[in-house]
């Protein structure tokens, strides 16, 4: 079975390390990633945080894409419910342009920050649209192709380029596999944040069962999922740690994960709304190469896709930088570079 594998770099700013060091080690994965054959590398977005440095995806791209020569490079993803459509076009189409065919755009709506963050990004702004309105306003920005009868046609998100960015969906439910399947788009479904197997196998099949071909397209489905390869079972454990996902149960129906009981207990403390906190273990798939790989294989299987997007994210850098290239060993035989 040929097996695709991709990397997504949050650009983790641990104690003891600056902002520039985790940019300096966001640009040195993407050149390994593109040394060690993986197809893309994507970095995402995260606002208000002293653990993230990654609050500008598009400026980063930008910078990553001058860094490299032939992987693909993206976001994973914008949060498009903070921003204007026809903005986010314009910004992805001038990537496009500046380096033609390895552009990819990813979008999600989990908030990528706390709800100040939120107000602050949205302020001035209308009333939010849904996320399937927004996403089919972004497309068809992106493909230069509004409709006769919309109130701006004839405007363009310029430059055009020869080669559009790819869209993608982001999610980690069985909801937006369905916005995916019915927009026709790729989809992605974030394990690391979802947390289940189980939900995760269930969102893919739907999006497989659902996805409107009435465009020409097929489904493509892709897994991003938390990964860690090290010499032995034992070191694996120990680098992975004590780490716990906070997922956050708000009265209002949404529900999002956060990495530590602090930004959970500072995300409701702005939010002013009820809640309740589960503690759950993250799913991180760990282990020797010997053992990842077969994981990997089982889960491939399970759900039927054939692209991962993986993220490790460990210290020191230098066991990530191993991680990565035990993983490339892992999959020497099966794996496809597009």
């Amino acid at each position: 079975m040929a097996i695709t594998i991709s990397v997504l770099d949050q650009s983790p700013i641990y104690p003891g390390e600056t902002p520039e060091e985790a940019f300096q080690h966001t640009v040195k994965l993407a050149q390994l990633s593109e040394r060690l054959g993986f197809h893309r590398f994507w970095v995402s977005e995260h606002h208000d945080s002293e653990q993230v440095a990654g609050s500008s995806p598009e400026v980063l791209i930008s910078h990553l894409l001058a860094k490299t020569e032939r992987i693909r490079i993206g976001s994973g993803g914008i949060m498009l419910q903070h921003y204007s459509p026809y903005k986010v076009a314009e910004n992805f189409n001038v990537l496009a342009t500046l380096a033609p065919g390895r552009v990819d755009l990813g979008v999600g709506r989990a908030p990528g920050g706390l709800p100040r963050s939120t107000q602050a990004l949205r302020q001035g702004g209308e009333e939010a649209a849904s996320l399937t309105d927004k996403i089919i306003e972004l497309e068809k920005y992106v493909h230069n192709r509004l409709e006769a009868d919309h109130p701006l046609f004839g405007l363009k998100a310029g430059p055009i380029p020869g080669t559009p960015p790819e869209l993608y969906v982001l999610g980690a439910s069985v909801a937006s596999a369905e916005i995916a399947a019915e927009l026709g788009l790729p989809y992605v479904f974030s394990l690391f944040i979802g947390g289940d197997q189980a939900v995760a196998v269930e969102a893919i099949r739907v999006y497989q069962s659902r996805f409107d071909i009435s465009q020409g397209k097929e489904p493509q489905a892709i897994l991003a999922l938390a990964v860690l390869v090290a010499e032995s079972e034992e070191e694996a454990r120990e680098l992975a740690g004590a780490h716990k996902l906070i997922r956050i149960h708000l009265a209002s129906g949404k529900t999002l994960t956060v990495a530590t009981r602090e930004q959970a207990e500072e995300f409701t403390r702005q939010s002013e709304e009820a809640y309740t906190l589960e503690e759950r273990e993250p799913e991180i798939t760990k282990g020797t190469k010997e053992s990842v790989r077969e994981q990997l294989l089982a889960l491939a299987k399970a759900s039927g896709v054939e692209e991962f997007i993986v993220t490790t994210n460990v210290q020191p850098f230098d066991k990530r930088v191993r991680s990565f290239e035990l993983l490339r060993e892992a999959f020497a035989e099966v794996l496809t570079t597009l």
